[in-house]
């Protein structure tokens, strides 16, 4: 078993810990001088040395690691990993079995026991993130746990370390065979080209599945559709197949144009008949006001952070002055699905933007539907942060 670092916890945060209470972070950490290396096991306990739980040592930008157990004879071993593995699996049969979803997350961080690393699936494939240098340290206790669990036709893995959670650069294939580049993965029966050996980013977020769905199913058809931020088109595929009039993808990226395009391609949409933008999204808001363009339906999903030549936008300061841009190129009766993954502010407060937002442009609104994160993706309810995702589809009232 790895070396254990006893860490002393202030007692006014002791009850958080017992609680639940997943993440290690700084202020509650009385020795903070004893933590040496990444991937330590450390044990916490009382100022009077009373157990409380134990965990690993793990830098990343949410804290200093992850508590595992508050039971004092569970030991973090191999063991451990598979029996959280083997539940987590467990909880995903449903998705396992579906005909028409063949992407999705089998492992969710904290929500399903152990923070730092998730493992998503896809069509055969399974991909590993990992969030710091401590967890990394487990690396060939959840590869083997991985690879005695489940049948796979190959394992990639992404290093996501750098202090500022940046992806480091490195051929991400572990085992098995090789993926085709890009493998082709279906969402509720609609196709993803999906690249597992290519940066950072696959190509898709997995957690907008429901909000996709639902945009297709009740709110497209007929409809004009402007997707900002809209990376590889994955909005507009799902508003075009559910029989919107045209739809409207705007993005900074360069890449963002050949990936839709790509995207309309697998699903046998023509792209010529869709409109794809290369350009900052805030320029075109100008652009469409000025041109008096209105849209039946935008959708916002933009970074937590973004920044261009011109703009720097933080979710959590400049939220409401995005919705007012997109309030004002909505059509009367038209829908907004505002959506943010900032994990610094909850619903509630997500909500007063929209409020102040249509307040200040002297408009009246209704949200209609709600969504968090979708089932396979797992969240401690001791730990509210990890519940990042907030979906408000808004309706324009005249």
């Amino acid at each position: 078993m790895k070396r254990e670092i006893i860490l002393k916890v202030k007692s006014k945060f002791v009850d958080k810990f017992r609680n639940g209470y997943p993440l290690i972070f700084k202020e509650a950490i009385l020795n903070l001088k004893d933590l040496k290396n990444e991937g330590e096991i450390v044990k916490l306990v009382t100022e009077k040395n009373k157990f409380i739980g134990r965990g690993y040592y793990g830098k990343q930008n949410k804290g200093l690691g992850w508590v595992l157990t508050n039971k004092e004879n569970e030991k973090i071993d191999i063991k451990f990993f598979e029996k959280k593995l083997i539940s987590a699996l467990n909880k995903r049969i449903a998705f396992y079995n579906s005909k028409d979803t063949t992407a999705f997350r089998v492992f969710n961080g904290e929500g399903d026991g152990i923070g730092g690393f998730t493992i998503e699936y896809f069509d055969g494939y399974y991909l590993i993130n990992w969030y710091s240098k401590g967890i990394y340290k487990f690396r060939d206790e959840v590869i083997n746990s991985l690879k005695k669990l489940v049948e796979f036709k190959g394992i990639y893995e992404k290093k996501r370390f750098d202090t500022s959670g940046k992806y480091i650069e490195d051929n991400d294939f572990v085992m098995g065979q090789k993926a085709e580049n890009p493998i082709i993965v279906k969402e509720n029966g609609v196709n993803f080209a999906i690249y597992l050996n290519e940066g950072a980013m696959v190509g898709v977020f997995l957690d907008q599945r429901d909000v996709r769905r639902t945009i297709r199913d009740k709110y497209a058809k007929g409809k004009t559709v402007l997707n900002t931020f809209s990376y590889t088109g994955a909005f507009s595929i799902f508003a075009a197949l559910g029989g919107a009039k045209k739809t409207t993808s705007v993005d900074l990226a360069n890449r963002s144009l050949n990936k839709t395009i790509e995207h309309f391609s697998i699903n046998n949409i023509d792209y010529e008949a869709q409109d794809i933008v290369v350009e900052d999204v805030f320029n075109y808001f100008k652009y469409a006001l000025k041109k008096e363009l209105k849209f039946d339906m935008v959708i916002l999903d933009p970074p937590s952070f973004a920044k261009s030549k011109k703009f720097k936008f933080s979710a959590s300061k400049d939220y409401k002055d995005l919705l007012k841009e997109a309030i004002g190129i909505t059509e009367n009766n038209g829908v907004i699905v505002a959506s943010t993954n900032c994990s610094t502010f909850d619903m509630k407060k997500f909500k007063g933007f929209i409020d102040t937002a249509f307040k200040e442009m002297k408009g009246k609104y209704k949200i209609i539907e709600e969504f968090a994160l979708p089932s396979d993706f797992r969240v401690n309810k001791d730990f509210k942060e990890g519940n990042y995702l907030k979906v408000a589809f808004i309706k324009k009232l005249k």
